[in-house]
């Protein structure tokens, strides 16, 4: 029988042994582990413009995402006077980069709303540019987020692709897993027949208006009321810039 002192010990040492090992793995994997967490993200991204792409991405290799990124893609940091964010206040921040791909959208709803910053990317394509936005918001459980594509006139939906962090499988994580929900996005526009901003209404019981409206989903009103809001409020904290854009 051993003393408790030799058991207390020998706890210990185990314990530190262990700590010591996941430590050196966490040290040695950061890189990989940081690769792959962009390449994710870009995959991400890119699904929002999958129609002007002509390929699904998920059949895309690593390096080709890379590589249309490098490619086709512009990068640009906004503030939320819709201008480019200065350097100095990117990097005050402590990301990794200046890029829009290293912008924590999670980090930046924590932030007073005026402070924000926000990511743009400009998918290039035979000639046409796809302007996409990120945005984030409420689901039942968490989270949920997106990347939303629009053509340049700055009113219609390219593409859009979604994710979450707890959402109920077979319910609110269809926003995610079933293709057909972020499908019915394309074509939508942003702007009613009047001309004023309304995003994209996610109708329970069905769509009534083709112009801006898309299906909810059975069982999920919560998830889909945050989708909802979410894009309202997301898409139009960018305004601001196209306003910018579509005057030069």
């Amino acid at each position: 029988m051993h003393s408790t002192g030799y058991v207390i010990r020998f706890i210990v040492m185990i314990t530190a042994v262990a700590a010591l090992i996941l430590a050196v793995m966490a040290t040695g994997f950061k890189e990989r582990h940081d690769r792959n967490e962009a390449l994710f993200n870009k995959r991400a991204i890119l699904s929002a413009v999958e129609g002007p792409l002509g390929q699904d991405v998920d059949n895309l290799s690593d390096e080709e995402i890379q590589q249309i990124f490098d490619q086709q893609v512009e990068q640009t940091v906004l503030n939320m006077d819709g201008e480019e964010a200065a350097m100095s206040v990117i990097e005050s921040r402590g990301y990794k980069g200046v890029k829009a791909e290293h912008i924590d959208m999670a980090k930046e709803k924590k932030r007073p709303e005026q402070q924000r910053l926000r990511p743009l990317f400009i998918f290039n394509q035979d000639g046409e540019k796809y302007y996409i936005v990120s945005v984030r918001g409420s689901g039942l459980w968490d989270e949920i987020w997106g990347n939303v594509a629009l053509e340049d006139d700055f009113e219609t939906i390219a593409g859009v692709s979604f994710d979450h962090k707890a959402e109920t499988p077979g319910l609110g994580a269809e926003i995610k897993d079933n293709p057909a929900f972020p499908a019915q996005f394309v074509g939508k526009k942003i702007y009613d027949r009047d001309g004023d901003y309304t995003a994209v209404k996610v109708v329970k019981g069905g769509a009534r208006d083709d112009w801006n409206e898309v299906d909810g989903i059975s069982g999920a009103t919560i998830t889909a009321d945050g989708v909802e809001e979410m894009l309202y409020r997301g898409i139009g904290y960018y305004r601001p810039y196209f306003n910018k854009v579509k005057d030069n």
